[in-house]
């Protein structure tokens, strides 16, 4: 195993064990092994000795940021649905939180989802994590029955084959492009801050779509979502998806039917990009939840690069700086936020 990871799950493990001792938190919320190779599962530790089950590796890809609204209801003294709130302080919950996790809690922070001092924030600073479809795409789609990580490779075996790979060339693909890995807020840093980055042409997998026509964009659209099946995996693994009716559940209006049908499939997938726009952190995990293998992170890439232009903000960077979606100002570029009498934009409104 990596040593870099050992000494993280280690510490992970003696911290979450600390603070659930001393009733700091009723819950903490990691990672532990899954039930395949290359894969781990949210797990909540809920007594000391739960912590030993907590591990840290290049395959904890889904953002725990998801799990946070609903494990706060959870460890709150039970009550009936007149009840008033109790009173005092309530429990808090401990988490594990990379660079985009962090940046979504100041997200859920700002949307009234959670509420900070209530949260114990182990902060990590990411390397990325590897994308085990890749992974699998480099052994020709052999089933891989163990896999060994270190510092920078994996070692992955099967029957019949063995096969050392470089671990850069297996990073998800929004890892490759994240210039923000270390969290922006957090109560305990575990390991060591990753150095700055700066990497040129970061959102270079739009830019290549922005340049086709728009009969090639559509065309490019329509065949990525050809495969979904409509089974709202993406929906269900997004830490920005907590409405109590979702669009495509309403049935009073109904928004969009339940189909597979093009048209249906189209609005299901443009909506639920928009509703994340100037809130997505491009964590990836709608990517690594869909069955299909779309590449529905460019969708909503693409807000996150017109949000960052038009107003030079990015998700979740600063809790004090309102969504960009939410506040608005005299010198927005957009003419009909601000009109005169007359009806006419305004000069600072034009510009």
């Amino acid at each position: 195993m990596s040593t870099t990871n050992t000494v993280i799950t280690e510490d992970i493990r003696a911290k979450a064990k600390e603070l659930l001792s001393s009733g700091e938190v009723k819950a903490f919320l990691g990672f532990t092994d899954g039930t395949l190779p290359m894969t781990t599962r949210p797990f909540v530790a809920r007594r000391p000795e739960d912590a030993e089950r907590l591990v840290w590796n290049s395959f904890c890809v889904m953002n725990l940021a998801n799990y946070l609204p609903e494990l706060l209801k959870g460890v709150e003294p039970p009550r009936g649905p007149k009840d008033p709130p109790p009173e005092g302080p309530l429990p808090k919950v401990g988490v594990l939180a990379t660079g985009c996790w962090s940046r979504n809690i100041v997200v859920q922070i700002q949307e009234n989802q959670v509420q900070r001092d209530r949260l114990v924030i182990l902060g990590i600073g990411s390397r990325g994590m590897v994308d085990r479809k890749k992974v699998m795409a480099q052994v020709g789609g052999k089933e891989i029955l163990a896999v060994e990580e270190g510092e920078d490779s994996l070692v992955v075996e099967g029957r019949g084959f063995k096969k050392e790979i470089v671990r850069g060339d297996v990073l998800r693909d929004n890892c490759q492009v994240c210039v923000h890995p270390n969290p922006v807020i957090y109560d305990y840093q575990i390991g060591q801050p990753v150095p700055a980055r700066e990497i040129e042409g970061r959102f270079r997998q739009v830019d290549e779509i922005e340049a086709m026509s728009s009969e090639e964009r559509w065309s490019w659209f329509q065949n990525e979502i050809s495969s979904c099946i409509r089974c709202y995996a993406c929906r269900n693994a997004c830490p920005l998806c907590y409405c109590p009716t979702c669009f495509v559940d309403d049935s009073r209006p109904q928004w969009v039917g339940k189909s597979v049908d093009p048209v249906d499939t189209s609005i299901f997938h443009i909506l639920r990009a928009y509703h994340c726009a100037g809130r997505c952190t491009d964590c990836g995990s709608c990517e690594s939840a869909c069955p299909m293998g779309i590449h529905m992170r460019l969708f909503t890439k693409k807000l996150e690069k017109d949000v960052l232009e038009l107003y030079g903000t990015e998700a979740g960077m600063d809790p004090d700086v309102p969504l960009p979606l939410t506040t608005y100002k005299s010198d927005d570029p957009q003419d009909f936020l601000v009109t005169e009498a007359g009806g006419q934009a305004s000069e600072q409104g034009r510009k």
